[in-house]
């Protein structure tokens, strides 16, 4: 198999959409991903994936914190500009537990980091999550290289 091949596969399996934040020196970073996945609930943990030529991953180790917001339906132009698609908009932070969050987001997870991975050519990062918060809203979906939304009757 080639990576085309690879790629087109993992793209038939559809996905939220979140956005990974740290804050080095002041200073807030992030990154479109959707590997992202809950881990355990006793102790609560969840793993990010993060490439490791992205720019964020100095930031997410000298850190050993970091947020993951699932991102809503009306959230396209947060996820468009960190994926470095939109490059003349910002977007403002809140914060959860101290860690920057992005506004909207229909789930904020603070998180600490308690372990690293090497796993070909991406780090995984376990999570130890230290604060949620959640709205009630429509998620933003990603499948096939695009974005979409969920019917409204299947969020209820």
């Amino acid at each position: 198999m080639d990576d085309k091949q690879f790629r087109t596969a993992m793209g038939k399996f559809a996905t939220g959409v979140t956005v990974i934040a740290t804050e080095v020196e002041g200073e807030v970073h992030g990154m479109t991903a959707n590997a992202f996945m809950s881990v355990s609930l006793d102790p609560k943990l969840i793993v990010i994936s993060v490439r490791k030529q992205a720019s964020i991953l100095a930031k997410l180790q000298s850190s050993q914190t970091f947020s993951v917001n699932i991102l809503g339906e009306d959230q396209q132009e947060v996820s468009m500009i960190f994926a470095g698609q939109l490059k003349d908009k910002q977007v403002d932070f809140n914060r959860l537990d101290g860690k920057p969050v992005i506004p909207g987001a229909i789930a904020q997870i603070a998180c600490e980091v308690s372990g690293e991975h090497i796993e070909g050519d991406h780090i995984l990062f376990i999570g130890k999550v230290t604060d949620i918060y959640v709205e009630d809203k429509a998620p933003l979906i990603y499948y096939n290289g695009k974005y979409g939304s969920l019917k409204e009757e299947m969020i209820d």
